[in-house]
């Protein structure tokens, strides 16, 4: 029998030692210890990382590493030794496709409770990975961003391109919508000019079927020369199929002869020609066709590298050659199509040619200016109302269900030293735990949100207005994001990712945080309801209705001030309406969630601790003489045009904690004890200077969790500190305004 290590024995089983790894000086130390080969031993035990072995009666513990350089043969025939398990082989599979062709879906099924989400390194685009284990393989599927092609016009293709070339991935499966085979099958002919295997997935058969569109399969296979697999992966149909194939192409188990489109027939010479010149000049990873292809379309991130790599006199005659042909772009993307339509017309038969799809009726209405806008305005407005009816109701007993945690725990804590019965009472739950009570409010946004992203319809929202959007120097795309902001402005921020446009996604980015967001929009609602009464819807819509003018014109200042020579092309994808499906809408609930409880989470409960530390210091002189107080006295001057005392000041300066903190800390610094601050806040404070504190919290700094957001997406401290002091000056300038024409008015 061959040797193994000791450490695959069985307690209590007994072995010969044949031999002893593990280098010189680890033999002779065990010598001295009487462990020798030949000798006879035993296992007692292999728990937690520890061995414990018996030889010569002497009892030796080893560490596993050491043990396992202990070679041995089980001894009688009773033996049970616990074999290894063959050793898996490693496949590293890069899943790609063009957006809303179901990779999320087809990733989830795959990898299921595997998955890692973090961001790219050095990037803000998330990075999905995950694994899936079979008797023979262990698959690590890496889920990159959605790509039209691989000519890089955003960060997520040039993540995706630049993963596929230089981390040369085993497989590449390419998932392509049935429905629109003839635009996907655009990313599969430029990926057959590398040297990865592909594997297709032609997802959403069940959709193409309804439209009268069926696939032969077979056909499209022998017609592309590679492995192709039939799914309908919302239904885990085909995932079963395409492991298989994966670990087939892996092995080489299938033929693999792929076909691969040419440039047209008028500029194939000016490409053979080229060819033959960076044949041998074209540095790895990168192949030589797929370098001159991408010359040809005159891609420039493609084209200045390889000019730094390549010796000049080869860039000098691929350059001359180039500036001859000036339309060698027309004849790669032409040879392509002619590729393409050769395959539809082999593999595509198309019923009830016809029919105008359901798609096209919705689009009719949904997309046409009349009617587009208010139906818009009708659905968000609906789902404002549905999370506010159902959201503040489940808040309110949330946030009752901490008051009581924190009143149990100032119970509980009696005999303890005040100092903890402050952190972890006022600190941590007062801080930390009255921002979490807004989660269900969050929820219910997050799922209504993503319902209408994943039915298709967001697309059509971001379509009808681009127009309005391009008069603040923006287009349709970050509507979406800004959509979002009413829910949170943390995972609005997040999902400017969308964005391709590196100067229109800070612009958005920045113009994010005049969003109100749910916490403004309960301090607004309570002050209001103290201090105006009868007036408070009226002065509330006014306050709403002037975040979103000043929305507007601080974007169109930033567009035309630093912007303006930047293009902000629209092209966008307008995805088939289909039935929602709950698991992607759950994982996207679930990520948008965690992106915020993580954020927004650390960041508040170390700024609350931070607050509680200065309004205690020094212990037991009182808020007003604390720290915070002086604090809050030294800017009291700056104060003043804004008809706001040092207690609102310092509610100011918490809220950028959570907005709402401002409310916690006005009660306690007026002293409202029993009153309740709705009784006491009319007697202490004017209208005016109620109005200007609304007005300087709807547009102050954004909470620390969206500035800590804020910094990560933009990547840049010019940018971030810029936003920050823009508006921190808007902020006071409107509020110094508002006050002074409310005095005027008699307020």
């Amino acid at each position: 029998m061959a040797s193994v290590p000791i450490t695959l024995l069985k307690e209590n089983e007994e072995a010969i030692v044949q031999a002893i790894a593990g280098g010189r000086a680890f033999t002779v130390r065990l010598a001295g210890m009487g462990v020798v080969p030949g000798i006879r031993m035993k296992l007692l035990r292999n728990r937690g990382g520890r061995v414990i072995v018996i030889a010569s009666d002497t009892r030796l513990a080893l560490g596993r590493g050491e043990a396992e350089n202990i070679l041995v043969t089980p001894v009688g025939p009773e033996s049970q030794m616990i074999m290894p398990e063959p050793e898996r082989k490693r496949l590293l599979v890069a899943l790609a496709g063009q957006p809303n062709v179901g990779k999320s879906t087809v990733f989830n099924v795959i990898t299921g409770l595997s998955q890692h989400v973090g961001n790219w390194p050095g990037k803000t685009v998330e990075r999905k990975e995950g694994c899936h284990a079979t008797d023979s393989h262990e698959i690590t599927i890496v889920d990159l961003p959605g790509t039209y092609s691989l000519t890089s016009s955003s960060e997520e293709e040039r993540i995706a391109r630049d993963f596929i070339i230089k981390e040369r991935p085993d497989i590449i499966v390419v998932l392509v919508n049935v429905a629109s085979l003839e635009r996907n099958l655009y990313l599969v002919s430029e990926l057959l000019l590398l040297d990865t295997p592909l594997v297709i997935a032609a997802n959403m058969i069940d959709v193409a079927e309804a439209q009268g569109i069926h696939l032969d399969i077979n056909a499209l296979q022998r017609s592309l020369g590679i492995p192709v697999v039939s799914m309908v992966a919302s239904k885990n149909i085909g995932i079963r199929q395409l492991i298989t194939k994966i670990i087939e192409v892996a092995e080489g188990g299938i033929p693999y002869k792929p076909v691969v489109p040419e440039v047209s027939a008028d500029h194939r010479s000016e490409y053979k020609t080229l060819l033959n010149i960076l044949q041998d000049h074209v540095p790895p990873p990168y192949t030589p066709r797929w370098a001159v292809i991408k010359l040809m379309e005159g891609d420039p991130e493609v084209t200045k590298m390889l000019e730094s790599l390549m010796p000049p006199e080869v860039c000098d005659k691929a350059r001359q050659i180039l500036l001859k042909h000036e339309d060698s772009l027309h004849a790669v993307v032409d040879g392509r199509y002619e590729w393409i339509e050769r395959l539809a017309r082999s593999t595509v038969l198309r019923f009830r040619k016809g029919q105008i799809l359901i798609t096209d009726r919705i689009d009719h209405v949904l997309t046409r200016p009349l009617y587009g806008i208010p139906i818009l305005l009708g659905i968000l407005g609906l789902t404002f109302l549905l999370t506010y009816e159902v959201g503040f109701p489940l808040q309110r007993l949330l946030e009752s269900l901490m008051g009581s945690l924190g009143s149990h725990l100032s119970t509980a804590l009696a005999a303890a030293p005040p100092w903890i019965k402050g952190i972890l009472v006022d600190g941590v739950i007062g801080g930390t735990g009255f921002v979490l009570t807004f989660m269900p409010i969050l929820l219910i946004f997050f799922i209504l949100m993503a319902v209408l992203e994943d039915v298709g319809y967001m697309a059509r929202a971001a379509f009808v207005m681009d127009r309005f959007m391009h008069t603040v120097g923006l287009h349709g795309k970050s509507f979406i994001p800004l959509c979002l902001g009413f829910g949170c402005n943390v995972p609005a921020i997040l999902n400017t990712a969308i964005i391709e446009s590196r100067k229109a996604r800070l612009l958005t980015i920045f113009l994010t945080p005049f969003v109100p967001c749910p916490a403004r929009l309960a301090v607004l609602t309570f002050v209001t309801a103290a201090m105006f009464g009868g007036w408070a819807s009226l002065v509330s819509w006014g306050l709403i209705s002037l975040n979103i003018l000043v929305l507007g014109v601080a974007g169109k200042l930033v567009h035309d001030l630093f912007l303006k020579e930047e293009p902000l092309p629209f092209i966008m994808e307008l995805p088939l309406y289909h039935r929602p499906d709950p698991k992607t809408i759950m994982r996207v609930v679930w990520l948008r969630s965690l992106a915020f409880l993580k954020l927004a989470g650390t960041v508040i409960l170390s700024v609350s601790l931070v607050m509680w530390l200065l309004s205690n210091i020094p212990w037991g002189a009182g808020v007003e003489k604390s720290l915070l107080g002086r604090i809050g006295h030294l800017f009291e001057p700056v104060g003043a045009p804004l008809g706001l005392d040092w207690r609102m000041i310092i509610a100011l300066i918490s809220s950028l904690v959570a907005k709402e903190n401002s409310i916690a800390v006005l009660g306690v610094l007026y002293g409202v004890g029993s009153e309740g601050l709705g009784a006491v806040l009319p007697q202490m404070v004017s209208g005016a200077s109620a109005l200007s504190f609304l007005v300087v919290l709807m547009l102050f700094i954004p909470c620390a969790a969206t500035l800590a957001a804020m910094r990560k997406e933009m990547g840049s401290w010019k940018w971030f500190l810029s936003s920050f002091a823009s508006m921190l000056a808007l902020s006071y300038l409107m509020g110094a305004l508002t006050y002074q024409a409310a005095r005027l008015i008699g307020m």
